[in-house]
C-alpha cells in the first residue's frame, strides 16, 4: 500500500486560523508604532531647535525665541509638513504639523508645539489645537518627553 504524505484540510485550516489571529492582533500594533514614530519625527525637529534658539536669545540678549530661518532650523520632515514659530497669541515657541491625518480621533490637521517658558527657561512640548484650524494629537502617541 501507498503512503501518502501531505497535510490534511483540518491541519492546513488550522494554520490559516492561527495566521489569522496572529494578524488581527499584529496589524493595529503595528499600526501605532507606525503613529507613535511619525510623531517622534515632528517632536525630534522641534527638540533640534532648542540649542540653536537658547543659544540666539542668549546672544541678542531677548526672552522671544527667533525665527527658524534665524537659526537655520529644519522646516519639514517626511512626516512632518511644516515646523514654524508659534503666532503671539499662541506661546513663545514653535509648532510642528503632521503629514499624517490619522493621528487623532479627527480628519484634521495633528499638531505639536514646544514652547519656551521665560521665567524658568523651560522647554514644554505637547499636544496643541492651533487657530489655523489643527487638532491635537492622541495623547497615547505622544513621546513619553511630552506626556
Amino acid at each position: 500500500m501507498k503512503k501518502m504524505q501531505g497535510f490534511t484540510l483540518i491541519e492546513l485550516m488550522i494554520v490559516v486560523a492561527i495566521i489569522g489571529i496572529l494578524a488581527a492582533v499584529a496589524i493595529p500594533a503595528y499600526t501605532d508604532y507606525l503613529r507613535r514614530s511619525k510623531v517622534s519625527e515632528a517632536v525630534n525637529l522641534l527638540g533640534g531647535l532648542k540649542t540653536p534658539a537658547e543659544e540666539y536669545m542668549a546672544t541678542k540678549g531677548t526672552t522671544q525665541v527667533p525665527m527658524i530661518s534665524s537659526i537655520g532650523g529644519k522646516t519639514r520632515g517626511k512626516y512632518t509638513s511644516i515646523v514654524s514659530n508659534l503666532g503671539a497669541t499662541d506661546g513663545n515657541g514653535y509648532y510642528a504639523i503632521m503629514i499624517d491625518q490619522n493621528i487623532s480621533s479627527t480628519a484634521d490637521k495633528n499638531a505639536v508645539s514646544l514652547t519656551y517658558e521665560t521665567q524658568g527657561k523651560i522647554w514644554t512640548c505637547q499636544a496643541v489645537v492651533l487657530p489655523t484650524g489643527s487638532s491635537a494629537i492622541a495623547g497615547e502617541y505622544l513621546p513619553s518627553s511630552c506626556k
